[in-house]
């Protein structure tokens, strides 16, 4: 069984799509396929739906769900001269003390295919291998197909778990863009990290690299105005002014700071937000 969770939720069981319609089934197929192979406590699943008041119903109605899901997954496993579907989808959704578990390996769940590819991607940039580093989270990169769990109905758990993924990837953006730079591919890099500042309009790291890379494709007044845009809106919305770092960076273009054109060398990689760090 394979099950997406970087976008809109899908699973696939022995080549047939089994994603189910109703959103509390997709809630417990997510929480399920976010914990693979380790069971999941009835409570748990019950303080996912329905968060600290659930009904009375709550143990039976998650059976339901549970033997509906079965259901599913016993028509997929089944199939033309496989009587065994409703003992495979039993084996696959499992019951246990308790608890229900989804009998499958992280590595038929694309969430945890990014984390590992991300992870390598991340230790590729601290051993200085720039294109192996962007290699590696283009790849992991690519797995995304929209928000993480965009269409699944989220209570806290899942809520905090769609939190948890898009920080990693916003993270392993920030890298590929960082691995980027260090290679020299700054005028390429200026659509994306364009987007990027228009999704993320307070982000000073993505600020930063997109500064950067403004300023070593000779456009300096892009990279000067693209700071002013954000200070803006740091001090209107948040009352803030913007990080030493970026304050430096800033005054850094305006001294056409010959360190601002150091691409790849020797020595431990700096991310660019970091280029003026105290």
């Amino acid at each position: 069984m394979k099950i997406q969770v970087l976008g809109p939720l899908h699973a696939v069981a022995d080549g047939t799509a089994v994603t189910p319609a109703a959103g509390k089934e997709r809630q417990i197929l997510a929480l399920l396929a976010l914990h693979p192979g380790r069971p999941v406590p009835v409570s748990g699943l019950i303080e996912e739906l329905w968060g600290s008041r659930p009904p009375r119903t709550a143990h039976s109605t998650v059976q339901t769900y549970i033997l509906r899901l079965r259901r599913a997954l016993a028509a997929a496993l089944g199939g033309p001269g496989r009587p065994d579907g409703p003992h495979r989808a039993r084996r696959l959704l499992a019951t246990g003390h308790g608890s229900y578990l989804l009998r499958i390996a992280e590595e038929d769940v694309d969430a945890f295919a990014f984390q590992r590819a991300a992870r390598a991607g991340h230790a590729a940039f601290a051993d200085g291998e720039g294109e192996r580093t962007a290699r590696l989270l283009r790849e992991a990169l690519a797995l995304w197909r929209g928000p993480a769990l965009v269409d699944v109905p989220a209570g806290e758990a899942l809520r905090v778990q769609a939190a948890r993924l898009e920080e990693a990837r916003l993270l392993a953006t920030e890298r590929c863009v960082d691995a980027g730079l260090r290679l020299g591919r700054h005028s390429e890099l200026i659509p994306d990290l364009v987007e990027l500042t228009i999704r993320h309009p307070k982000n000073e790291r993505l600020h930063a690299q997109a500064m950067v890379a403004f300023y070593r494709s000779g456009r300096q007044s892009s990279a000067l105005e693209l700071y002013r845009a954000l200070r803006r809106r740091l001090v209107d919305e948040l009352g803030l002014e913007p990080s030493p770092q970026l304050q430096r960076l800033h005054e850094a273009i305006l001294a056409v700071d010959p360190r601002l054109d150091v691409l790849a060398q020797g020595g431990r990689p700096t991310p660019t937000f970091d280029l003026y760090a105290a």
